[in-house]
């Protein structure tokens, strides 16, 4: 069953400081580009993260300081990147749980707000954790019957994500083939927000997903421990969630 598009996806991966989002940097990105009638356009390049690359982080996908002390940071490039991921749905490999968030947050320090209620984000590991758990070399291995060279290179990665997602639209023909139908398949969860900080109940509100206040509504512990508030706004959390709990903070004092 062939993939159907009513508008182009972008398949996108990232390479970076780390692995929070609301503290770790870009340090490279590629984006390959699918049209409805099958035309592809990539995009890849390296971005100065303005803060020092961790060895760890350098052993896992080769990127180095040196590497990219030439490179923009990423302000510099937002808006180039914004244009190429207008009007299309995005798609990724735990790109849900970690690209998303993490593009959210360089956007958001660029003055930038990327509307996610616009955008239809197809996650090709929610579909195969939940069809056929494995990492993405296995999945490269079991979808496609190829060996996935050159692991953690966003390139390489954003490509055999690609067609991972074919193959998979071909095996699962209960997935349908259109970004509606995959992207809601990719969504099983109930975050609020991009991070899982928040998380909707069966009414619609929202509830903490982390520490003391696990599963309480926000507004009710705002309305009784308005310091709570101030301690997130002080706190690591990323632009999203901060902006979330302001929204159900603001509501709360206009009452």
């Amino acid at each position: 069953m062939k993939l159907k598009l009513n508008k182009p996806i972008v398949f996108f991966d990232l390479e970076s400081t780390g692995l929070n989002p609301a503290t770790d940097r870009i340090v490279e990105i590629s984006m390959l580009k699918v049209f409805p009638e099958g035309r592809e356009e990539e995009f890849t390049m390296r971005i100065n993260p303005g803060i020092p690359i961790p060895e760890e982080s350098s052993k896992v996908h080769g990127i180095y300081d040196a590497d990219v002390a030439d490179k923009p940071g990423f302000k510099t490039v937002a808006h180039q990147v914004l244009a190429f991921l207008k009007g299309c749905d995005l798609g990724g490999y735990n790109s849900n749980r970690y690209d998303v968030p993490l593009l959210a947050e360089e956007f958001d320090r660029a003055g930038i707000d990327l509307d996610i209620k616009k955008i239809r984000f197809v996650d090709a590991q929610a579909i195969f954790f939940r069809m056929e758990p494995r990492t993405l070399a296995g999945a490269y291995k079991f979808y496609c019957d190829k060996e996935l060279l050159d692991a953690h290179s966003a390139q390489a990665d954003v490509r055999a994500t690609w067609e991972i997602l074919k193959a998979q639209v071909e095996r699962y023909e209960e997935l349908g083939n259109d970004i509606e139908s995959l992207a809601e398949f990719s969504n099983s969860s109930n975050f609020a927000d991009l991070a899982g900080r928040l998380v909707f109940d069966d009414e619609g509100q929202v509830l903490f997903n982390f520490g003391k206040h696990k599963g309480k509504r926000v507004d009710t512990i705002f309305r009784k421990e308005s310091s709570y508030y101030n301690w997130m706004m002080q706190g690591d959390f990323p632009a999203y969630t901060k902006k979330m709990i302001t929204r159900i903070y603001l509501d709360i004092k206009s009452q």
